[in-house]
């Protein structure tokens, strides 16, 4: 038998193996997913109750400022959080707070049994106005608040949250100093009000 005219037997290829497949989370793994976070695990989150949870304060609040202050001690410097809040209930009531903490939380629950320790309410008028003229100076800030029908709150900086917090409305303030301290200008409004407080 001639090689050209000989048989070609066709050859079948080894069967290769089924691929492995990789675990599930290997992909998140490769990309740094999950760093530091639940690692897998499906228990309940730890913490007391969610914020829905809790009872609503009768009271609205806002945070002015959250610092981060060290101390030096003999071992090196220890670190907590300063924070200066507003609460007011918008019918006259209001009151600056500051609180300190190591954890930030506990600063702002001290901040706000600060605030209503210093609440005020206000005198105001049928129609939520200032009946005169105030002005006051606290530390380096100076503020002036006047009664002005039919403009709304015109107010800048930390005063415009006093205000708006005690729920007074057509107002205009002025902060007639430079100082950008928001607790001081807070403080300087606070002053400013008590003189019409009841």
């Amino acid at each position: 038998m001639n090689e050209d005219t000989a048989p070609v037997t066709a050859t079948t290829p080894a069967p290769t193996a089924a691929p492995v497949a990789a675990p599930a989370d290997f992909q998140d793994r490769r990309r740094g997913g999950d760093r530091g976070g639940n690692k897998g695990r499906g228990g309940p989150r730890r913490g007391g109750p969610r914020r829905d949870d809790r009872q609503r304060s009768e009271f609205d609040q806002k945070t002015l400022s959250v610092r981060r202050v060290a101390r030096v001690m003999a071992g090196g410097r220890r670190f907590s959080f300063s924070v200066a809040m507003v609460i007011g209930d918008r019918k006259g009531g209001v009151g600056v707070g500051t609180g300190k903490a190591g954890d930030t939380a506990l600063a702002i629950d001290k901040a706000l049994r600060d605030a209503k320790k210093n609440l005020i309410h206000l005198k105001l008028t049928k129609e939520m106005m200032l009946p005169h003229d105030v002005r006051a100076k606290y530390a380096a800030s100076v503020v002036t608040i006047y009664p002005a029908k039919g403009t709304g709150l015109v107010a800048g900086s930390s005063v415009r949250t006093v205000l708006e917090l005690a729920g007074v409305k057509d107002v205009t303030a002025k902060i007639l100093s430079r100082s950008k301290n928001q607790l001081n200008n807070a403080r300087a409004a606070i002053k400013a009000l008590k003189t019409i407080a009841r």
